[in-house]
């Protein structure tokens, strides 16, 4: 494959990181490693009262001119997520992390803050217009995983082809002693309904800790649940962990619960799996279903902590069977790699 100039079209939101920003990371350095010249250019976006200002983050992405770049052409963009891919380019592919959900399946939910004033339907009819152009113009769109694929023929009636990004981790994830804590790791936020495992292991009376690493907005909220569920001795908080902790947390721990709401993707399964870990989950948590099959490779319940409890207490008493779903697990992401992923993006 020859050489090739590439720009990343990235979003940031300021002092935030999660799984998107793991994506472009890891696939920058994947493109550097087969010998492409790679740059990334992100903008902030950031949440504004003012829905107005979203349409102005648009406009500046779409002002921007990236064909070339200190007189030298740049032969291709990458767009991730929303509004990355509004950049013009007469070699634009698209992977498609995730739109504006706000103002899509999460519109005029408790997660989304578009309602049902006019403003924010005009917004809303604005992004979707936006979305179909800008989307529909690109050479190539893939998405990173086959609920973002779903949501996109849904809503914009475009197609598209599921591409599933590898963890960062990949080559640094290995198997341990399944030991007695379930792991929850990755951005504490609302959506990803941590408080869902800590009102199971109020039900669990099994001697099994739980680990909850990562930060966000909703920590302060979700120690104060633990400490008035009685948890403190059997919850902790470790905030943000680095790459050799993560590591080996994933390693030690009897199960990885991981259970969002209709999410894009989620890392946390696949490295999971790396680490043939077992994930439990629940039957509405979207993209994490694409790999996790009850009692194949996890364990899946609904969204109740009764339910999630009695998973929970299940794998404390049976560390056999933990090893047997997650080594099943291991094998469904054996397929993930960024050489699949650098040969369908750059071609």
């Amino acid at each position: 494959m020859p050489s090739k100039r590439i720009l990343i079209c990235a979003v940031q939101v300021p002092f935030a990181r999660g799984g998107a920003e793991l994506l472009v990371d890891g696939l920058l350095e994947a493109l550097r490693e087969h010998g492409h010249q790679v740059e990334v250019v992100q903008i902030p976006f950031a949440w504004a009262p003012d829905k107005r200002s979203i349409v102005k983050g648009c406009l500046v992405w779409r002002l921007l001119d990236l064909e070339r770049v200190n007189e030298q052409s740049v032969d291709q963009v990458i767009c991730t997520k929303f509004p990355s891919y509004v950049v013009r380019h007469p070699q634009k592919v698209v992977w498609l992390v995730h739109q504006h959900r706000q103002a899509y399946d999460w519109y005029g939910s408790s997660y989304s803050d578009f309602g049902y004033r006019q403003e924010d339907r005009e917004v809303r009819q604005v992004i979707q217009r936006i979305d179909r152009r800008c989307l529909g113009e690109a050479r190539r769109i893939y998405t990173i995983s086959n609920n973002v694929s779903h949501r996109l023929a849904h809503y914009n009636g475009l197609r598209s082809t599921p591409l599933y990004p590898p963890s960062r981790y990949r080559q640094q994830l290995r198997p341990g002693p399944y030991g007695d804590y379930v792991l929850s790791l990755g951005r504490l936020d609302r959506a990803k309904r941590v408080d869902l495992l800590l009102q199971a292991m109020v039900h669990v009376s099994a001697p099994l800790r739980c680990v909850v690493a990562g930060t966000g907005a909703e920590g302060p909220a979700l120690e104060r649940l633990a400490r008035q569920e009685g948890l403190s001795e059997r919850v902790e908080f470790a905030g943000y962990v680095d790459e050799p902790t993560l590591v080996s947390l994933y390693a030690g721990a009897r199960a990885v619960f991981y259970a969002p709401v209709d999410e894009d993707y989620g890392f946390a399964t696949v490295e999971a799996f790396q680490a043939q870990k077992p994930v439990v989950t629940t039957d509405d948590a979207g993209g994490v279903l694409e790999f996790v099959q009850h009692r194949q490779s996890g364990l899946v319940s609904p969204p109740e902590p009764a339910a999630i409890a009695a998973h929970l207490e299940e794998l404390a008493a049976d560390a056999a069977l933990a090893e047997r779903l997650g080594r099943a697990g291991h094998e469904r992401v054996q397929d993930i790699t960024w050489e699949r992923v650098v040969r369908a993006l750059v071609r």
